[in-house]
Formats: structure tokens, sequence, C-alpha cells
């Protein structure tokens, strides 16, 4: 069957490419301007930063990423005016030096460079610094004119091969800044991580009135440009500036490397690969997908080979952590099939479960299982966007389940499921946002026989504000735990996740919050879990 599926995929990618470059020449002549816009012979002049920049460029902090064992990724962006689609800054270049050092006082610097600020990138830097010592703890500045930003802190990942004893990872998605504050970034930045996985749904790109939604400022606090849907370059970078503007997200990134990937909000509400959710011509979209894509890079800690080409970014991508744990972080949304019936929750058929439909794609699909079968560490995580497991809506024959999660995709995961078993992969950890609440499943290995082997965990992180305050049990509860007997644990409150993996086992805790319709509430842990190495299953602690 994956043979079949790998030819049909080949041909229909083939055909799919065609019709994108024929969409991109004879419609879509803004779309190209993705793609040529970039600094090069006829860049931008030179720009005295001192005379450029008169306000605070920083406004937006700075942030690492993508930790490998002697570099990280530093970011930042120019826009004393964070609000305005040019962020308050001139069209010319803009020179910015950065450092890297042992001490928050910086009296140990270890690194230090210049780079340029483009117009073309919307003022943003991304620092590739090398040259670092593995699994260290670093701190990170930049400098334009007379304006030096605030320190961030970063960490490398350990050597390769390192036999390191634990790490510890926070997942967190799905945060709409018109449905709540964003307290549970406050708390994870004072949490001891290694890492933050955010699995999605970074902005949203409904309107955002003047009172910042359920935020209730004083009428008239936002500029009316937030309140409509994002749907060009400029209005996906003013988002940018109103989320990446918030202190407590501020806090977040200052404090840990980020891992991102993006899930449909990034761009539009459920888009499939070229397919939009709404009737708009193909041609338009691709234009809308590079807008979005380009913002995307624009605004995140993102090594080069991320960077767009137009309407396409290649995301999907691997970290490693010594022997001790290997994450390889996918891509749902830009590649899938359609979503089957339409969309939204159905009665699985033959439209869904045809063998030849993918959420990942043949390439990707392919990358992963060819890395489990390459793979040493003892836990392998899979930090991705939707739903794994299957979630049955009621325990009756026609229940229904998501078109847009795995259940509405049962063939590709039937084939990850299969890969992983040939590769000999046994601690399958799956790391999931998307659906504002917080689950625990335990993998099955056949999910229509509950009696079948578990064969790996899923954690899916909650919230960070979408969906507004919650309830500890959501109305569906009784149903979704009936239904789902893999289902070990469900809430409905905002928050996040943390997943602490050691030698012997890894341990989930599901961090909450009893409100984000008003400010500075405190954490808590609606409970904890373990699934212990080579015996898959979760355990209540």
């Amino acid at each position: 069957m994956t043979s079949t599926f790998h030819g049909q995929e080949l041909r229909a990618a083939a055909a799919h490419l065609g019709r994108r470059r024929f969409l991109t020449v004879t419609g879509a002549a803004a779309a190209l301007a993705f793609a040529t816009n970039l600094p090069g012979s006829a860049q931008a002049a030179m720009a005295d930063a001192r005379r450029a920049v008169g306000a605070d460029p920083f406004t937006l902090g700075v942030a690492s990423g993508d930790p490998l064992p002697g570099s990280a990724v530093l970011w930042t962006r120019l826009a004393p005016e964070p609000y305005a689609a040019d962020g308050g800054m001139p069209q010319a270049r803009v020179e910015v030096s950065w450092q890297v050092a042992h001490d928050e006082r910086f009296s140990r610097v270890v690194r230090s460079g210049r780079a340029t600020a483009h117009p073309e990138f919307n003022h943003s830097v991304h620092i590739e610094a090398t040259g670092l010592a593995p699994d260290r703890v670093y701190y990170y500045r930049f400098r334009t004119g007379d304006w030096v930003s605030p320190a961030g802190r970063t960490r490398t990942a350990p050597a390769a091969g390192a036999d390191i004893a634990r790490l510890k990872l926070g997942a967190v998605s799905c945060q709409a800044y018109h449905q709540g504050y964003f307290t549970a970034f406050r708390h994870l930045a004072e949490e001891d991580l290694d890492i933050v996985f955010h699995l999605g749904d970074y902005l949203y790109e409904y309107a955002v009135n003047s009172s910042g939604g359920a935020r209730g400022y004083d009428s008239g606090t936002l500029p009316a440009h937030f309140n409509r849907e994002t749907v060009t370059l400029d209005d996906y970078r003013m988002r940018y500036g109103l989320y990446k503007s918030d202190p407590d997200l501020i806090a977040a990134h200052a404090a840990h490397p980020f891992a991102v990937t993006w899930d449909d909000h990034e761009t539009e509400n459920n888009y499939a690969d070229d397919t939009p959710e709404n009737s708009v011509a193909p041609e338009e979209f691709l234009i809308r997908r590079a807008a979005a894509y380009r913002a995307y890079w624009e605004n995140q800690p993102l090594r080069k080979p991320q960077q767009p080409d137009g309407a396409d970014m290649k995301l999907y991508r691997r970290l490693e952590f010594g022997r001790l744990a290997r994450f390889d972080i996918l891509d749902t949304r830009q590649y899938r099939s359609n979503q089957a019936y339409g969309d939204g929750w159905k009665v699985p058929g033959p439209e869904s479960e045809d063998p030849s439909r993918t959420i990942t794609g043949a390439t990707q699909e392919r990358w992963l299982i060819d890395g489990w079968r390459a793979s040493r560490a003892r836990w392998n995580v899979l930090p991705q966007q939707v739903t794994f497991s299957r979630r049955a809506s009621d325990q009756t024959d026609g229940h229904t389940v998501s078109m847009d999660a795995w259940d509405g995709y049962p063939a590709s995961r039937e084939r990850l499921l299969a890969g992983a078993e040939s590769a000999g992969v046994e601690n399958l950890v799956v790391l999931t946002g998307d659906v504002h609440v917080g689950y625990a499943f335990d993998i099955k290995r056949d999910f229509d026989d509950p009696d079948s082997r578990t064969v790996g965990t899923e954690f899916v992180a909650t919230s960070v504000s979408s969906g507004g305050d919650g309830a500890d049990k959501p109305a569906n509860w009784d149903r979704f735990t009936t239904a789902n007997p893999h289902m070990k644990f469900y809430n409905g409150r905002r928050g996040y996740v943390t997943v602490e993996l050691d030698r012997e086992q890894a341990r989930a805790d599901f961090r909450t919050l009893p409100a984000v319709t008003t400010p500075g509430a405190e954490i808590g842990t609606a409970a904890s879990f373990v699934t212990r190495s080579g015996e898959p299953g979760l355990e209540a602690v």
C-alpha cells in the first residue's frame, strides 16, 4: 500500500506543481514579488542608525530558537512603532550588532558580530550564532544606534551522541489575542525548561476591535486597521506587531529557546495546501499564503533553510538532544489533501478513508519514517499540530470524527504507525495543539480495538487564550471520555503542558489557569502522568 500511495502522490505532486507554476505565471504576478523583492544588488541604501532610529526599536523583544549543539538562532525585529506596517522604520538598511555571553551582565562575551536589518524583511534580524559550546546556557542582546535590546537567555543542544540524563520541554499553542490575556506565557517564562515547542496558531487572522476583544481595553486603544481580517503582507506584519508586543509573550521568548511550527490561523482557518476555507480563486489564495508565510518567517527565530520561496516554505525539520530525544517537527497544513466531506465533524466513510489521502504529503512522510529508522534516541518526539489519536463523538455506530485532524486522514495515520513499528520505535511521544483543550491519550495500534497494543503517548497542549476562560469539564466531557477509553485526561482550561524526559520515563504536567479574560491569574497543575521507557501507556501520578 505504501508504494502505491507514493506513486499516486508523485503524480499528484507533479500535477500540483505544474498548476502552481501556471497560476504564478498567469494569474499571480503579485506573488512573484514575494520571491524577488529580496535584498540584492538593488537593495535599499544604508541609513545612519542614530538618525534613522529615533525611538526604542526593540518593542517586540528578542527571541532564540532551533538550538543545535554548537549554535542557536537569535532574532529581533526593529519596530519603534510596532502597530505600523513598516514598524516605524525607514525604507533603508540599518546595521545591528549582537553579542552572546556567558553571563547576564555581558562581562564574558564569547561571540559577537554585525548584521543588516533589511526593509525587504521588515527590518527583522536572524543571527545563526555558531562556535558555541553544547548543552550550555548563554545570554544575548542586540544594539542599533544608541539603543540596546533587553537580554535574552538561550541554551544550546547537547552534543551528538551525548548521554544526557534529562531534559524538560514546554508545549504551547493557540493564542487568540482577542480572546484573553497571555498570562500562561508569563508563567511559562518562570519554568525551568530546555526548550519550548509552539505547536501552531501563533496568531489569528480574525479582526481585533479597538478594545482588544475580551481584554476590554479602553475604547480606541488599538488602531482601526486591526479590526479586519488579515489578507495582505502589511496586514500580517501588523498583526505580528500586535501579538509580539504583548509583555507576557516577550518574557517567554526571552527566557527560553523556541521551536515553532504553524497550523492554520497563521494564514487562514482550516486551509489545506492551496485550497482555502472560502471560495476564492487558487491564485488569489496563493498570494495570501505567500504573504502569511513571509511574515511568519520574518517574525520567528528560524534558520535560513526555512526562508520562504513565494508561497512555499519548508518548515518540517529535526532537532536532536544527544541520545535522549529526537524531535521531528511536522507541518500538517501545507501538503495535506483537502478535508473530506467538506470538513467539520462527519461520519467517516470511503472519502475520508481513501488510502491515497495524506496529511503530511509523501515527501515529509518518507522523511519522518526514514528518520525513525536511523534514530538512536531513547525518545522519539513528534511536535505537530492536530489531534493524532482517535476522537469519536460518541459510542454509536454513526459517530462523527474531525475531518481536519488525523481522524480525517486515517490512512496517513496507519502508514506512520506501521512505519514506527517497522523502525522499532519503542518510545513514541506526540505533542499536539489546535483544539483548545488538554488531552492525554494512549496511542493504540488499532483504535477500533480498545484491547490492541498501546504504541505511544499523545499529550495535547491546551490553548494559551483561545476559547476564553474555558472549563475543567467541557459540555462533551462525559461523551468523549466514555467513547474514547484511550483518552486518559480531558480538561478545558487554558495553559500549557510541560514534559520532562529522562532515561526511565516521560512525565507530563498539565498546567492550567482559572481565567484569561482577566490578567494575572495563578497557575496550577490539573493532572500529571508518566509513561515509562519501553512500556508505553499512561499512569496518573
